[in-house]
């Protein structure tokens, strides 16, 4: 990418997402946006982080990494997605609670390429990871594998290409810096301008989610936000992605999300395709406390 990108005009959000009244949780499964009408054309007033070079406001997104934890270097071109994120499992899986472990089988104990002070800040009680591995330290070009914890170790599925920020990733990032924040986040809250495909998270949909404009490299933002997953990052979980509160206050970001890809860098967010955001919200399941490890190979390694 250039050096120089054209500075989008800047553009004053409220505090919450949508004015006067904040989007509310109601129910598992199921939350109320309460939007006024007015506003829902203002598409650009979302706190998504699609890259832009029209005016949707930058990306806000990274707390100071609390550890960091590398993944294997990803190779030049990630391998394409599978037709579904795991093989069918059932309740009476046995494997779905199980710690990891198991000598004698293909699944690696540890989530392969993290370094101790990345593996330290994994739950002990998450039984879903979504690994997403960038391919250098300012690179926008990323991996993401999607992990279930079992008995005999972690178990990978599916290998998803993606992208990350524009300047790519920070330890500490701050609103508007144009990269993705290092470290481990928990993933509670999910919506999109479609329709509910299924998922077993919370999810809020409606007009709300609809965004315009075009991207670093001009490609249109259309769709980005057809399906997204909030990343707990400087975020209330158990809210919608739209909620607007900044427990670590505004200046260092939020509504860091994974969304649909747009062909182009975000301005924090991971994005995939949208056949794999729907097979991935299809795959994440609250009672397995999903996570995201996210950050460039090296930095992953620490």
């Amino acid at each position: 990418m250039a050096s120089s990108i054209p500075r989008p005009p800047q553009l004053r959000c409220p505090r919450t997402p949508f004015g006067t009244r904040a989007t509310k949780f109601t129910s598992p499964g199921s939350y109320r946006p309460g939007i006024p009408a007015a506003v829902l054309a203002l598409s650009v007033t979302l706190a998504g982080c699609v890259g832009t070079a029209a005016g949707v406001r930058p990306a806000d997104a990274a707390r100071p990494a609390a550890g960091g934890a590398g993944a294997a270097s990803v190779a030049a071109s990630a391998a394409p997605g599978t037709t579904q994120a795991w093989p069918s499992q059932t309740a009476a899986d046995p494997r779905a609670s199980a710690g990891p472990g198991a000598a004698g089988t293909s699944a690696p104990a540890r989530l392969p390429g993290l370094g101790p002070r990345t593996l330290a800040e994994i739950p002990a009680d998450a039984r879903q990871a979504v690994l997403v591995t960038g391919r250098g330290k300012n690179s926008s070009a990323s991996q993401v594998v999607l992990y279930r914890r079992t008995g005999a170790g972690w178990e990978p599925g599916a290998t998803w290409p993606a992208h990350n920020a524009l300047k790519g990733w920070t330890d500490d990032h701050h609103a508007g810096d144009l990269r993705s924040p290092i470290g481990v986040f928990t993933l509670t809250d999910a919506g999109g301008l479609l329709a509910d495909p299924g998922t077993k998270l919370p999810y809020d949909q409606g007009p709300a989610f609809t965004i315009g404009g075009t991207g670093f490299e001009g490609e249109p933002l259309a769709g980005s936000f057809d399906y997204v997953v909030a990343i707990n990052y400087n975020r209330k979980p158990g809210t919608s992605p739209l909620d607007w509160t900044r427990p670590l206050g505004a200046n260092k970001g939020g509504g860091i999300w994974l969304h649909v890809d747009h062909g182009g860098p975000t301005q924090g967010c991971v994005s995939l395709t949208q056949k794999h955001m729907k097979e991935l919200l299809l795959a994440l399941e609250p009672a397995q406390h999903p996570v995201i490890v996210m950050g460039d190979a090296e930095s992953l390694e620490r």
